[in-house]
């Protein structure tokens, strides 16, 4: 059985290559001791006198040094797994050698640390006090700076916000989950995607152990000593064991909001976040950084073209850019955009896929750019870092080379539209569905197709995680799916000369529906030559959301609806022979809930109901997409 702690071996922390560091796990730690002071449970105290579990690594110097944190809700605790604290190590001893002290801190009511866990609740004035604390120790600089993926980055937004002194600069990966609104994107936190849950956070929240743990675990008596703290959970460090769930079923289960209860899940806070609206109210008193808040610290971005939340993401950082009121801040947020999925920045070879997309060797020195970024804010080196570095470096895929831009999308870009035409066959890859440069005629020959909740379209690839073994991220060859006649396909004629886009993919569609709501997703594609359909992104958009997120307005039965859905975002050369391709239909499962199509809450239900949808295109309804092209 796969434990959460195995589980989280890609997201935790400091993730970098570590080259020819020792190979066992006592060899590491041993090279650990013969560099670094060692104090483990630390437990560093909060301003409501709560104490969060800490272990510090620091140079063996009367030197003061900075600081780099890495702030989490998984466990680095385990002394016994080798494959988990072995990585560990190499993270504390990689830092320690390059003259950092390293800190790992669990989050409130994890672990050894003391209070009670709530999902992005109290990290905001948790992270600033841990912030000031590790600053004022004797041995530090006084600067810190944060380092994560995943659930250790997207903390970070929100107490870059607070602006705590001592904070000097910071490297959020794999972000999304700590977003909540950035201009037209309101996810929550990875919650919704155009007003749809996206149900990797139905499995996240139970398989990474936040619900077994939320409410009933051990704790210890606030006088125990740190000695032994440290000794106890070298036996004991409090990891429930989880059932392993087989998510290709669980997920199916109706109502949505009793998943996890069927499952034998405590009560928690899924049970409140589902029955949330994605303008909610509560959504913006924990701790996601939403664009009304200010924003306080240099940063560099990881970012990935198959990760949950690519366009929120990009939109987060241009938002930085455009609004932070210190120019120092402003001028200084740099991203680096991978052809990988969530986390997998780091390793790689010179011929690397995506799922089945090969994208060539799209290696980086991460670590590098990582340390000379830390090495210029933290410790006042001039390296020349911020002036070398371009603003945004991104792997454009198809071409399988890293460029680079001073903004994004590139200066140098042309939006173009494509408007969706058929004669009202565009169903399956073997319908007429095509896309063209020109606008439509005034006749409309809508494309119909039939949505059951019952029968929704399987999700097969794409930007997600989290959800099990049995769905697989990145890029595969969409066929299977193209077959189905629930699916429209359109594409262009094959291109008779290269097209780079690399930028916003934004998308109209007009639609009517007999269903009172019902959702349309969109998928981007690139078909080769030999009919290999290759997804780049997806989205989706509930119709009732169509005038904004803050009400909700259902359809009458036959009328056309303009509908803009979410944006799409990408960097991918279609060479000639290929065709720019995009896929609709009104399901993507589980990557996105399925729709009941009832007008009702959707998460309390059990039954849904059959929708039968059209597509108009014409010069009254002239459904499209809007892409980037790079003129060259």
């Amino acid at each position: 059985m796969k434990s959460p702690q195995k589980a989280v071996i890609l997201t935790i922390g400091l993730l970098i290559c570590l080259g020819t560091l020792p190979s066992s796990q006592e060899d590491t730690l041993e090279a650990l001791k013969s560099i670094a002071l060692i104090e483990q449970k630390v437990m560093v105290p909060m301003r409501d006198g709560v104490r969060l579990a800490t272990d510090i690594y620091r140079p063996k110097t009367d030197k003061p040094v900075p600081v780099i944190l890495s702030k989490t809700p998984y466990n680095f605790n385990s002394w016994g797994d080798g494959k988990l604290n072995k990585q560990g190590f190499q993270q504390a001893y990689r830092t320690v050698k390059h003259g950092y002290a390293y800190a790992v801190q669990n989050e409130r009511g994890r672990y050894f640390s003391e209070g009670q866990w709530d999902i992005l609740g109290p990290p905001t004035t948790d992270g600033y006090d841990a912030i000031q604390w590790l600053a004022g120790q004797p041995w530090s600089n006084g600067k810190v700076g944060l380092i994560g993926c995943s659930s250790s980055a997207e903390w970070q937004m929100a107490v870059a916000a607070l602006d705590p002194p001592g904070l000097a600069a910071m490297v959020p990966m794999g972000f999304g989950a700590g977003i909540g609104r950035v201009g037209e994107f309101y996810e929550q936190g990875n919650f919704y995607r155009g007003g749809a849950h996206q149900m990797l956070m139905t499995a996240w929240l139970y398989d990474y152990g936040f619900i077994q743990t939320f409410k009933h675990r051990p704790t210890f008596p606030p006088d125990m000593s740190r000695e032994e703290l440290e000794r106890i959970s070298r036996y004991f460090d409090l990891a429930a064991e989880i059932p392993e769930v087989d998510w290709s079923k669980a997920l199916w289960r109706l109502p949505l909001m009793d998943i996890i209860k069927n499952l034998d899940g405590p009560k928690s806070v899924y049970e409140e976040m589902i029955q949330r609206k994605p303008n909610d109210s509560a959504w913006y008193k924990g701790g996601l950084y939403h664009d009304d808040m200010p924003f306080g610290a240099p940063a560099l971005w990881l970012i990935s073209w198959f990760d949950i939340s690519i366009s929120p993401n990009l939109a987060l950082v241009n938002h930085i850019r455009s609004s932070a009121k210190d120019p120092e801040v402003a001028d200084h947020q740099f991203a680096v955009i991978a052809p990988v999925t969530h986390c997998a920045f780091f390793g790689g070879s010179e011929e690397m896929s995506v799922g089945e997309l090969n994208v060539g060797d799209a290696r980086f020195d991460y670590e590098g750019l990582i340390f000379k970024w830390f090495d210029y804010w933290l410790k006042g080196e001039k390296n020349g870092v911020v002036k070398e570095t371009p603003k945004f470096q991104y792997y454009t895929m198809g071409l399988n080379k890293w460029q680079s831009a001073e903004t994004w999308p590139p200066a140098n870009e042309e939006m173009a539209i494509f408007y969706l035409t058929s004669k009202g066959n565009a169903n399956s890859v073997f319908g007429d569905g095509t896309l063209t440069p020109n606008r439509p005629g005034s006749e409309d020959k809508p494309d119909a197709f039939t949505y059951d909740p019952d029968y929704p379209v399987p999700v097969h690839g794409g930007g997600f995680c989290c959800m099990g073994s049995e769905y697989k991220a990145g890029s595969f060859d969409q066929r299977p799916i193209e077959v189905r006649n629930d699916v429209l396909v359109y594409s262009t004629d094959p291109l008779k000369e290269g097209v780079e886009i690399s930028g916003p993919v934004e998308i109209t569609l007009y639609v009517s529906s007999d269903a009172k709501d019902t959702d349309f997703t969109v998928k981007l594609v690139d078909v080769y030559p030999d009919g290999k359909a290759y997804n780049l992104d997806e989205t989706i958009q509930r119709v009732r959301y169509r005038e904004g997120y803050e009400k909700e307005v259902f359809m009458e039965r036959g009328k056309v609806y303009k509908v803009p859905v979410s944006p799409m975002s990408t960097s991918n050369y279609f060479a000639p022979g290929h065709r720019l391709r995009i896929e609709v239909s009104s399901s993507n499962f589980p990557r996105f809930e399925r729709n009941l199509n009832t007008g009702g809450h959707n998460y309390d239900e059990a039954e849904g109901v059959v929708a039968h949808n059209k597509v108009h295109h014409s010069k009254v309804h002239p459904s499209q997409i809007r892409v980037s092209i790079v003129k060259r």
